[in-house]
């Protein structure tokens, strides 16, 4: 039985955060960063079930067709992929009135709705591309165990990636993650790239206003690093994070991308809400018809 300390739960029998209950979530989860964000994928929706907020943490409930999905967003970084992956997976995987793990564990489908940044001139403005493959740089995943790690490329990826780093001496630990194989072949008309997940927007992605990153050279040394002819497509916050939190929850998880920058050439989209509401709209028509 899990202790009060571990599964926090509400007076109401919310989950501590979310403040969601068993059966308020949908089985297909869309995850946004921004909050606002919600309502321009719920809107889409056919009807709407549940609509909840909590902090930054915000829920919508309905039917899209004949299907029943949720969308809710994660706030920025995968700190907050960590409270809202364990609090998704707590609500159908955990007997809130006995506290003890069920014996049928269920799958989550995770779909991110996100915005990033190119690494690659071939990575075009207002495009969306999927990441099959996501690096991360934080440190979240440092605290779990690595059993989403079990495949030949991502280990291959990870020592490339690893030395690389080491050579230019940026003294940075990643780790890398998959997409679900079963979403990515569900989507196999995008365009795919192995994406860098960073902990922060300004320096931890080469950015510098008033204070110079440690590494000045960071875009250039990430765009530069090559394994087996592929590079690294493009920057983002919180794909490493749900690819491998997710993958040891047993949940299948894809990332879609909307490239608003790129840090190549040093553009910026002229219509990002146009680029993002057309790659909300583009995959959850995809989704529906699953």
């Amino acid at each position: 039985m899990l202790k009060d300390s571990e599964l926090i739960i509400n007076q109401d029998g919310s989950v501590y955060h979310l403040h969601l209950k068993p059966g308020e979530i949908a089985k297909t989860i869309f995850t946004v960063g921004d909050p606002d964000r919600v309502a321009e994928v719920s809107k889409h929706f056919d009807s709407i079930e549940l609509t909840r907020s909590h902090r930054e943490l915000v829920t919508h409930t309905g039917m899209l067709g004949k299907k029943r999905v949720s969308v809710i967003s994660t706030g920025m970084g995968t700190d907050n992929v960590d409270i809202v992956l364990n609090e998704l997976d707590a609500l159908v995987n955990i007997d809130f009135e006995t506290r003890k793990i069920k014996d049928d564990i269920t799958s989550l489908n995770i779909i991110r709705l996100g915005t990033s940044g190119a690494l690659q001139k071939n990575v075009a403005l207002d495009s969306v591309l999927v990441s099959e493959y996501a690096i991360g740089l934080d440190t979240t995943m440092f605290f779990y165990p690595n059993d989403y790690m079990e495949d030949e490329y991502i280990d291959g990826l990870q020592n490339a990636i690893d030395e690389y780093l080491e050579e230019h001496e940026t003294f940075i630990t990643t780790y890398t993650a998959a997409a679900s194989p079963k979403l990515l072949k569900r989507f196999d008309e995008y365009q795919k790239g192995i994406t860098v997940t960073s902990p922060g927007f300004y320096a931890p992605q080469g950015r510098h206003l008033r204070i110079n990153p440690w590494f000045g050279n960071f875009v250039k040394t990430l765009a530069s690093f090559k394994h087996d002819d592929r590079c690294l497509s493009n920057f983002e916050m919180e794909t490493s994070g749900i690819y491998a939190l997710g993958s040891l929850l047993g949940h299948n998880c894809i990332s879609f991308n909307a490239i608003l920058v790129n840090r190549i050439d040093n553009t910026f989209s002229k219509n990002p809400n146009a680029a993002i509401q057309k790659m909300i709209q583009d995959v959850l028509e995809k989704v529906e018809k699953l």
